[in-house]
């Protein structure tokens, strides 16, 4: 096997959320909520059209923070909830949005926290560079939450025009890091948008299991497998 000489990570999902699928925290957001509890599938059904929403239209702008971002995308979710019947008044999106977005940034941030550890010693032994399909506000997230410094060069789906599970996204991840694919690892929450697309091109991969999408049946990743990215310190 040829040693690892740098290092790709995803962001959604593998830094900011501990492994865990958004949607699953984003559930438990709206449990928190004054409401009855939504069905399973309809809660999915707004969960999903605000994520093609916000890929079809640009409703985030680069200067918005974490936490404004999450409210712009519950506040989609809750207008087409309210749109399909969801027990929820349409005079309670902006108050019921701002409390999504505090219950996530809020876990974000511990998330974040919890993986400082393990980036600060990876980044201290190899150039990292961070791939993620994001709104086009990665930067700003990446301050705000004082991760930047670890990502001399980030990858975004909505400026480079690719997004994953186009392996090409990934290339230009180890481009930058100036390697050979079989020198690179990627760390990554997904198996079929992070693992099996790095995998496609030669990179060995790290593949950190949290909590799947609802639907998504049980699935074991090639490469490594993690639960927690402090396992990243003792593997490399």
């Amino acid at each position: 096997m040829t040693p690892v000489k740098g290092i790709i990570f995803d962001f959604g999902g593998t830094i900011d959320n501990c492994g865990d699928h958004w949607a699953v925290v984003i559930r438990e957001a709206y449990a928190s909520l004054p409401v009855e509890e939504l069905p399973l599938e309809l809660f999915c059904k707004g969960y999903v059209f605000a994520e093609r929403e916000l890929a079809r239209v640009r409703h985030i702008l680069p200067e918005h923070d974490f936490r404004v971002m999450m409210e712009i995308k519950a506040r989609l979710e809750l207008e087409e909830l309210v749109r399909l019947g969801a027990p929820i008044k349409q005079g309670d999106i902006p108050a019921f949005a701002a409390q999504i977005a505090g219950y996530t940034d809020r876990h974000a941030r511990e998330c974040v926290e919890k993986a400082r550890p393990a980036l600060d010693y990876l980044a201290s032994k190899y150039p990292m560079v961070l791939v993620s399909n994001f709104y086009g506000n990665i930067e700003s997230v990446l301050v705000e939450y004082d991760l930047r410094k670890y990502f001399p060069t980030v990858i975004e789906s909505a400026v480079v025009g690719v997004r994953k599970p186009d392996p090409a996204i990934f290339m230009l991840g180890v481009d930058a890091l100036g390697l050979r694919p079989e020198e690179v690892l990627v760390v990554g929450d997904s198996i079929s948008k992070d693992i099996v697309p790095a995998r496609s091109l030669g990179c060995e991969t790290a593949w950190i299991e949290g909590r799947p999408w609802f639907y998504e049946e049980a699935k074991t990743a090639p490469g490594r497998r993690i639960v927690e990215l402090s396992e990243l310190e003792q593997l490399y």
